[in-house]
Parts: C-alpha cells; sequence; structure tokens
C-alpha cells in the first residue's frame, strides 16, 4: 500500500505541476502579446474623424470615464474638462484612469484639462470652455472633421464604426445645429436683459446677475437660438476661432452678456456668416424628452424608454443618472462592451473576446469599420436632415 501511495502521490505531483506549466504558457502568451502597429490615416479617402469635448463637475469623474469608453476610438481625439468645482484629485485620478488603457496610451488621442475654468450655470462660461476646447483641438490635431460636444450625462447610441460610416457619406463641411430665428418668449427672458457671468473674472464659483436696465434686441444682426448640443465642422470652428472676418468677435461681446448664451452664441455666428449660412443642418442628433411645459433640463431617461431610443435614430441621448440601470443595457445591446472599463468594440479591436482578456487591448487597421444595425436608424435620421438642408426649408429661418 506504501508503494501504491507514493506512486499515487508521483502522479498527482505531475498532474498539478503539468496543470501550473499550461496556464503559466498561456498567460504569458497573453501578456507578451504586443499591439498590432497600425497608423491612423485621415484625409478624404479615409472615413471620418471627431474631435469630442466632454465636460462635467464635482463628482463627474468616474461618469466621464465610462462615456470616453462608449465613444472611444483611435481615430478621434478626445479633451476632458472637470470644472474648477472638481478637486484636484479628481483631475489627476481622470487622468490615471486615462493612461490605463493600452490604446489610449498607444494613440495618445486623448487629453485632461489640468487647468480647468469655472462653469457657471446660465453663464457665458460654457461659450469660453467651448472655444477654448475647439482651440486646443485645432492644435492638437489636424486630422479630424467634426467637433462634437457631450457632457458627463449624456451616452451614446451607436458605435463609433456606425458613426465615422454614416458621416463618410455626409459632406464635410455641413453644421447638425438646432436653430431658430423665431425667438419667441426668449427674446424677453434671454436676450433683452443684460446679465454678468462672475465666472469670467472671478477666481470663486458665484452666480449670475442680472442688471436692472435691459437693452434692445440688435439690428446690426439676427438673433438665432436652439440647441447647445452641436456637431460643428472643423472650417467653421477655424472661422469662430481665427476670426479673420470680425464678426465671431462681436458676436462672443454680444453673448458675453447674454442668459444661457451656449444656446444662441454659434447658431447667431453662423447664421449671419454668408459663407456659412448654408452649411447648416437643422437638427442635433440627440435623443431627449422634455416635461411639458419645458424646463431648464430634459427628463432623466432610464429602462422605460429604452426602446425608444434605440429605435430614435439619435447618435446620443441625454440626461441620464449616474449608473443607471439603461446605461449598463446601452452597453450590452448595442455597444457590446465586455465591462464598463474597457473600450466599445469595433472592426479596430482584434484581441480574442472573453471575460479576462479585453478585445480592444489587442488591434489591427484602425481605419477599417464595421457599422452595426444601429448605423441604418442613424443613417434615416440623419438622411431626413439632409433632405430638410437640401430643400432649404428649415435654415436659418
Amino acid at each position: 500500500m506504501g508503494a501504491e501511495k507514493k506512486w499515487l502521490f508521483t502522479l498527482f505531483s505531475a498532474a498539478v505541476l503539468s496543470l501550473m506549466l499550461l496556464l503559466m504558457s498561456s498567460f504569458s502568451t497573453f501578456s507578451s502579446q504586443k499591439p498590432f502597429p497600425s497608423f491612423v490615416q485621415h484625409g478624404s479617402h479615409y472615413p471620418p474623424a471627431f474631435a469630442y469635448f466632454i465636460s462635467g463637475g464635482h463628482g463627474d469623474k468616474d461618469r466621464i470615464f465610462r462615456l470616453l469608453l462608449a465613444v472611444y476610438h483611435p481615430r478621434n481625439r478626445y479633451l476632458l474638462h472637470l470644472g474648477m468645482d472638481a478637486r484636484n484629485e479628481e483631475r489627476q485620478g481622470l487622468a490615471d484612469a486615462v493612461s490605463s488603457v493600452p490604446a489610449i496610451r498607444a494613440f495618445g488621442n486623448v487629453d485632461v484639462v489640468g487647468k480647468a475654468d469655472w462653469i457657471t450655470y446660465l453663464g457665458s462660461s460654457n461659450v469660453a470652455i467651448t472655444l477654448r476646447a475647439a482651440a486646443i483641438m485645432l492644435k492638437l490635431d489636424s486630422g479630424w472633421n467634426w467637433f462634437i460636444t457631450l457632457s458627463a450625462r449624456d451616452y451614446p447610441l451607436i458605435t463609433q464604426d456606425d458613426l465615422s460610416h454614416v458621416f463618410s457619406s455626409v459632406n464635410r463641411d455641413l453644421n447638425f445645429i438646432d436653430h431658430t430665428g423665431d425667438l419667441g418668449w426668449k427674446e424677453s427672458d434671454r436676450f433683452k436683459p443684460i446679465v454678468v457671468d462672475p465666472g469670467t473674472y472671478l477666481a470663486r464659483r458665484s452666480q449670475i446677475f442680472q442688471a436692472t436696465e435691459k437693452r434692445a434686441t440688435p439690428d446690426a444682426f439676427k438673433l438665432f437660438t436652439g440647441s447647445p448640443w452641436v456637431t460643428l465642422s472643423r472650417p467653421f470652428l477655424e472661422f469662430c476661432i481665427f476670426g479673420w472676418d470680425n464678426l465671431p468677435r462681436t458676436l462672443l461681446m454680444y453673448f458675453t452678456n447674454v442668459k444661457l448664451s451656449q444656446e444662441g452664441y454659434f447658431h447667431s455666428v453662423i447664421c449671419n456668416a454668408p459663407e456659412y449660412k448654408n452649411t447648416t443642418v437643422n437638427g442635433d442628433l440627440r435623443y431627449m424628452i422634455w416635461d411639458n411645459p419645458p424646463k431648464m433640463e430634459p427628463l432623466f431617461l432610464n429602462t422605460s424608454v429604452y426602446d425608444m431610443m434605440a429605435e430614435s435614430g439619435a447618435a446620443f441621448a441625454r440626461q441620464f443618472e449616474a449608473n443607471n440601470p439603461v446605461l449598463d443595457m446601452i452597453d450590452k445591446k448595442i455597444l457590446q462592451r465586455g465591462g464598463r472599463n474597457r473600450a466599445a468594440p469595433g472592426a479596430w479591436c482584434s484581441g480574442r473576446r472573453s471575460w479576462w482578456v479585453d478585445p480592444c487591448s489587442q488591434w489591427g487597421d484602425v481605419n477599417i469599420l464595421k457599422p452595426g444595425p444601429q448605423a441604418k436608424k442613424l443613417e434615416a435620421s440623419v438622411s431626413s436632415l439632409l433632405d430638410d438642408w437640401t430643400a432649404q426649408t428649415n435654415q436659418c429661418q
């Protein structure tokens, strides 16, 4: 019996050792794999690229990081801004999270604003940070075609392959901006009052204050208003930033003292500029549900409206509470994400899909696309907007 026990012990030890060596070999194989080198190609013969400006405030670090991974693609550019109300530890934590993603480290296409700005609700500082973001993106990257503004409360309803595929057939000079020249009640409530945003000159947070006097509606230019969430072309933003015409600066001076100036600045600039007013597609590509009568912000979205969102043909939706279960539904059903700390996979991801391996930790050709089912819905929505643009039925009117 002693010899038999010894023989069984030897056999068992050999089996365990073989299993350990096999596991070590497997993990060594995964860890030793290097990402396939790939170069981002820009130009008319390649898919379009997007510059994303994602902003938030105190407590939004994790929401911004999750949103970044949901819209990440190596061809795009990203700038993340946590307002001055966020602690420096939050900003550093966001930067550390960003640098932990292999693809982001390799392609170097995500930046976090280190010297943040105050963002005053209702004030003109919102326009200031957007113009600053556009200027940074123009300086950092010459390849992107459209500039998209998102907040920490937004989330995509399409993959980046879907978005690039649909926009591949769109004129790259066009601007998707919801707008109207019918000011209605906003003329007396938003444009005639004179407001001052302390965020533009104070080193502490404060609310806007309003002067007792009101001013007349301008007659040197026409005012327009609309959604603050925009998808703007590179040529138009170069016009706004470099300003070879004085119009962008003139309107910036005026909108400095306008309540909720982000709902009128770009709209008024583009519709008063002869060379750009015919490039306006009247839509913001967002899914939102408003109260009746509408309040300052849209209603929060949840699982009860998932089907309507998914079928809407919108590119993005807002607004969401942090970690609402509907975000997990979007991750699973639309974006095919394997986890919150993984990028939404696309044709560029070449790694094996499994619970312990992120498929986007390995990549192949980042210039190819593989659109999914949501692309057809977005394509139908964009096509409808372009039909209106072609007919010129609701441009800058």
